[in-house]
């Protein structure tokens, strides 16, 4: 036969619960800095009946930090002769009616330093006198660092940014700061614990993350953007097909492009910018009052007129903008060898597969002859 002292270890309770010891209460609990929070609660505690003085004596409930247990001082009570910690007094109290098994919390301005675990304790009575160690409040008080700078961020232009911590119903404290991201890999790092950072930032820094960690009192708090940078168009490159083949190669200035007349031409031209670019082509060197012959980045020539030309695509944002150009030299008849299809070009593998396996088989032939007529011998 079980103890009916060991029932309540193999149904994972505790001796005191099953002897009429409850608790209900949030176990999470996260709140802003700064901002009122109310914890609901309840409990329930065994009765003595065969003691008249039970009844009369007040009952006592208290809220403890856990951390707080060698000063034994509440954080909010009802017991006027206990001592509560100076930093909750007026901010943590007991809400509702404890005689009707009531155990909630009120927290008003919550600092980050209120941040931890709390358990319920009640008494009443010589005798009565328990704290509900089963189930805690595990306070979680958040707060994030704010980060500003003038926006837009323009590549090449210094700008500062001043990162800081708001807590105004917390006591002042010392701040750390510090800084991270890949848009300062080229800062000195001593720079880098400040509350102010000028940051000079460049095309590749646009869509990366800036983070700002402040540390107080042992705390950790962090805040993070992503870089919104403005630059001019830049790798600026065209891509061109004809004849169904794509060639995948930058056209730098000057480029020229040999081609047959009446031949298909598309030509797409690709740049690098934020704010995007509108992308144009223009036929010839354009002035900036030049009207483009197409204002899109693609360029459509069903056939290619006789005689050379030169057309430009130029790429524009507010900031400025970036162009190339490259000319058409045409030819009449055929176009040169050097632009066999890919079926001529993919012939001579076959041939040299087939010579080298003619090869292999005769020299495997003769090295067997030999072998034959050295043993026959």
């Amino acid at each position: 036969m079980v103890p009916l002292l060991l029932l309540p270890l193999l149904w994972g309770g505790s001796v005191q619960e099953m002897a009429g010891y409850g608790l209900e209460v949030q176990e999470s609990v996260a709140v802003k800095a700064c901002m009122d929070v109310r914890v609901t609660c309840s409990f329930s505690y065994p009765w003595n009946s065969g003691y008249p003085w039970y009844y009369s004596a007040e009952l006592f409930t208290y809220w403890f930090r856990e951390k707080d247990q060698h000063t034994n001082d509440a954080v909010a009570t009802n017991d006027p002769s206990k001592r509560v910690k100076p930093e909750t007094r007026g901010r943590f109290s007991l809400l509702g009616d404890p005689s009707n098994n009531d155990c909630s919390l009120s927290i008003r301005q919550a600092r980050l330093s209120d941040s931890g675990v709390y358990y319920f304790r009640v008494e009443r009575g010589r005798d009565m006198r328990y704290s509900y160690r089963d189930k805690k409040l595990n306070l979680q008080v958040t707060g994030k660092p704010d980060i500003h700078f003038l926006e837009p961020l323009e590549s090449g232009r210094p700008t500062k940014l001043t990162c800081t911590l708001s807590l105004a119903c917390d006591e002042p404290h010392p701040l750390l700061f510090s800084w991270a991201g890949d848009a300062l890999d080229a800062m000195k790092p001593d720079t880098l614990h400040s509350s102010e950072l000028t940051l000079t930032p460049r095309p590749q820094d646009h869509g990366t993350n800036l983070t700002c960690r402040v540390t107080f009192q042992q705390v950790t708090l962090e805040r993070t953007v992503l870089l919104n940078v403005s630059y001019i168009p830049r790798n600026l490159h065209i891509s061109l097909s004809f004849r169904n083949v794509t060639a995948h190669r930058i056209l730098q200035n000057t480029a020229s492009i040999l081609i047959s007349e009446g031949q298909a031409l598309q030509l797409l031209c690709v740049a690098d910018s934020n704010p995007s670019a509108q992308l144009s082509w223009f036929q010839g060197s354009p002035t900036l009052e030049a009207t483009p012959i197409s204002s899109t980045g693609v360029l459509e020539i069903p056939q290619v007129p006789a005689g050379d030309g030169e057309v430009t695509c130029r790429a524009q944002n507010p900031l400025g903008s970036q162009q190339v150009s490259f000319s058409l030299s045409v030819q009449k008849g055929p176009p040169p060898c050097s632009c066999e299809t890919e079926e001529q070009q993919g012939s001579w593998p076959l041939v040299l597969t087939l010579i080298r396996g003619a090869l292999m088989g005769a020299g495997f032939l003769l090295t067997y002859g030999l072998t034959w007529t050295y043993y026959t011998r």
